[in-house]
């Protein structure tokens, strides 16, 4: 999707603002998303998994166990840093090796960041990228004890946009990413971008939603559900068109239903909401999945 530069500019900063009302909340939230479109303040009452102001009905730990990640890799991240902001675990499927270069794009808190860390080790080097500012500075507070937790000085966070990436060209092994490509107005360019800062040979390991088909138009007119990641998704099949046009060969994609089966079971508001808005005998499985992406560049 690529939108007017008036548009685009109006999403964006929708978006940046709902992220800095979770970064600040420290968890998904409902509340703060809605606050955030509304533009007013967050419930001051409003925590992570719970409290009296409609957030999530789930625990971040509970998300991240039900999407994969092992317990082993949820003791290598402060535990601030996991914010329920997952749909996979592409740290999992981009096979780390230890003195890699790791590249993710839209880090948040740091959660994939650190984890990654861990796995590249004292050789490696992660890096975050993120655009909202309060984000970039939960993920930098979160440095210190990653660093007690594992004996590693390994990672670093960088403010950008993941469709102007601050980093060299040819310069990372891994791109992961996590949730996040759908929340850009220029998908393409973000593939290009990944494209240029791998070097060849490099892999790419990306957890998304996805569309399976496309979606009623009340959902895709709603601004919540662009800030939680489901109405500026992709088609799958043009997930896959971006990734081959940008360079990257060897694309394959995998279907993950467990994200969506498991913010439906919990009852998640975001979700609620949008199955009153499908059609009859439907439920939100039958239009978004999570994706695995994985790639790489080729060599010369």
């Amino acid at each position: 999707m690529t939108t007017s530069n008036d548009a685009s500019d109006a999403m964006r900063r929708t978006i940046q603002e709902g992220y800095s009302a979770i970064a600040r909340v420290g968890g998904w939230s409902t509340d703060a998303i809605e606050a955030a479109v509304a533009g007013r303040q967050a419930s001051s009452c409003c925590s992570p998994g719970g409290g009296c102001c409609g957030p999530a009905t789930f625990t971040p730990a509970q998300l991240a166990s039900a999407i994969g990640y092992s317990a082993a890799e949820l003791a290598a991240a402060p535990e601030s840093a996991n914010m329920g902001l997952s749909c996979g675990n592409p740290t999992a499927i981009a096979s780390l090796k230890p003195g890699e270069a790791v590249l993710d794009l839209g880090a948040g808190g740091g959660f994939d960041c650190f984890i990654a860390g861990s796995k590249v080790g004292a050789t490696g080097r992660a890096i975050g990228v993120d655009m909202t500012p309060d984000m970039l500075s939960k993920a930098r507070k979160n440095i210190a004890s990653y660093r007690d937790q594992t004996g590693l000085d390994n990672v670093e966070f960088r403010l950008g946009e993941i469709e102007h990436l601050p980093v060299a060209d040819r310069s990372v092994d891994v791109v992961i990413s996590n949730c996040v490509i759908n929340l850009s107005t220029d998908k393409a360019q973000v593939w290009r971008e990944i494209a240029r800062v791998l070097r060849p040979g490099g892999r790419v390991a990306v957890s998304d939603l996805a569309l399976l088909r496309p979606l009623p138009d009340a959902v895709l007119r709603d601004l919540e559900a662009l800030v939680g990641c489901i109405a500026g998704a992709l088609l799958v099949q043009d997930m896959e068109r971006f990734a081959k046009e940008a360079g990257l060969i060897d694309v394959r994609l995998a279907s993950k239903p467990q994200y969506v089966e498991a913010m439906t079971d919990w009852q998640d508001p975001l979700y609620k909401r949008i199955v009153a808005s499908l059609p009859a005998g439907t439920g939100p499985a039958d239009f978004i999945t999570s994706l695995d992406v994985t790639a790489r560049k080729p060599t010369p």
